[in-house]
């Protein structure tokens, strides 16, 4: 065995990695640390390292377009050997690994982790879990399925609402205006390149503060983080009452990494994949999508809130809670971590927790904010339509036939997604409302290809009509002002 032995100091010479490695593996922590409890952050870097395999496994045959994804899924599904199973894999290891981040940072705000000279860590263990997030909303759209289509659409919408920047976010998002093909090459590229990249780096940063200021202590009641003498009692702690990490705390934590692989492997073997539902059809809205599980509360709460208090929530609860999550460690970076002397630590963890669990209960069967059962309700107002023309006539049935009503509300009647439209003539021009029901828009898809020119123009001429008593339409001051400079001067 002499060659290999050569071999081995060969490339050691070069690379000079068993110094740095032995470091990381015989380090002292401290006795209490070596538990259960600490198993964790373990277990997220093995389920990362599995979505990384599985996921190139699968970019292998995944085509990021939008008339090949549902197909290329549907040939893993049914015609790949083990594709099903490798889908399964990917989909349920992305489940664990947001379930266990969650319960990661739990855990270490409830020991108090966070606290000196650890703030840093804590700091990017958020990113990290936002970064979970990201990947488990891009894996879902990925599916390009009925759910993913219409998902899309609401974080369209919700990005569309941005102050100022709104309309160029969701361009940056889709592609442009509209869910089209370049929409899956921009999240394929998010979900397989940047933020895989993103996670990866922050992991490596992670471990390595976590190997140079050491495993948090098992706190303590009466063990007081003060700066000025926390980094020396930590060091007689780790030498005084410490043992290798090596393998006495690595053997938990292989033992529970190898449970949660298996649990995995269980959960995709009963369960099997995630979709895909029926292939993507934007004119296809009798349908009640859902976000994965661990985004239902979101879906709950945005559908109990009142339509005036929805976007202010969008747009300032996140960025509040993430400042809370930033600035905690550098708040409360002293002082007790035991949570038996932290009553409104723990409470602040119960109170999130049944939250989280109630909306997530609620959004079982919690209707979306659209109407999906509008098509069914009461027709369009006969006020509305009592003096119509016949093709005005004409074009409401097609609004009601085409079940726009879904998305939009009449006369209190109706959807929510969309603007209510009992003053939409006001608002925009007869070529306005062609473009918009042709081309679409914001987070209205195109349907262009799905009503005949006759159509068209009849539920043109209908919206035409939806303006209150003695309005004037809108107009294009545009064509009036050349009107009126081609008109001869009286």
């Amino acid at each position: 065995m002499s060659w290999l032995r050569k071999t081995y100091d060969w490339i050691e010479q070069r690379v000079q990695l068993e110094e740095p490695v032995k470091d990381a593996a015989l380090h002292p922590v401290p006795r209490s640390t070596a538990s259960w409890w600490y198993v964790f952050g373990s277990a997220a870097t093995t389920l990362l390292i599995l979505q990384v395999v599985t996921g190139i496994l699968l970019a292998l045959v995944y085509v990021p377009s939008a008339s090949e994804a549902w197909k290329s899924l549907d040939e893993l599904n049914h015609q790949i050997y083990l594709g099903w199973f490798l889908r399964a894999m990917h989909g349920w290891g992305s489940n664990f690994m947001v379930a266990v981040v969650l319960i990661h940072m739990a855990q270490v705000f409830l020991f108090g982790a966070y606290k000196f000279p650890r703030e840093l860590t804590w700091v990017v263990g958020v990113f990290l879990l936002l970064m979970t997030l990201g990947m488990a909303f891009t894996g879902q759209v990925l599916r390009f399925d009925q759910d993913a289509y219409w998902g899309l659409g609401i974080g369209a919408s919700i990005a569309s609402r941005v102050p100022l920047i709104g309309g160029a976010l969701v361009n940056l998002l889709l592609g442009g205006p509209i869910i089209a093909g370049a929409t899956l090459s921009r999240f394929f590229t998010l979900h397989v390149f940047v933020i895989p990249g993103i996670l990866l780096l922050c992991v490596a940063l992670h471990i390595w503060m976590v190997l140079k200021l050491g495993i948090n202590e098992w706190p303590m009641p009466g063990r007081v983080v003060r700066r000025s003498t926390y980094l020396q009692e930590y060091h007689d702690l780790a030498h005084k009452d410490g043992v290798p990490f090596v393998p006495d705390a690595l053997w938990k934590d292989l033992i529970f990494s190898s449970a949660i692989l298996a649990a995995v492997a269980v959960c995709a073997i009963v369960f099997g994949p995630y979709g895909p539902t029926g292939q993507p059809d934007p004119t296809i809205i009798q349908t009640v999508p859902k976000p994965d599980f661990f985004f239902l509360w979101l879906y709950a709460v945005l559908s109990y809130l009142p339509p005036s208090l929805e976007t202010p929530f969008i747009l300032i609860a996140p960025v509040v809670a993430i400042c809370i999550l930033l600035a905690l460690p550098f708040v409360a970076g002293e002082g007790e971590k035991s949570w038996h002397r932290r009553p409104v630590a723990v409470l602040t963890l119960v109170i999130v927790a049944v939250a989280w669990a109630i909306f997530t209960h609620l959004a079982t069967f919690t209707p979306w904010s659209p109407e999906m059962d509008a098509w069914s309700g009461d027709p369009v107002p006969e006020k509305i339509i009592h003096s119509a023309a016949p093709l005005e006539l004409q074009g409401a049935v097609v609004f009601q036939a085409k079940q726009c009503r879904n998305c939009h509300a009449i006369g209190g009647m109706g959807g929510l997604r969309g603007p209510a439209l009992d003053t939409v003539a006001t608002r925009l021009t007869e070529d306005q409302l062609i473009r918009q029901v042709i081309q679409g828009g914001g987070n209205m898809p195109a349907y262009g290809k799905n009503l005949s020119p006759p159509e068209v123009t009849a539920l043109v001429r209908f919206l035409g009509t939806l303006k209150p008593a003695g309005q004037l339409p809108a107009i294009d001051a545009t064509q009036k002002q050349q009107a009126e400079i081609a008109s001869p001067k009286q």
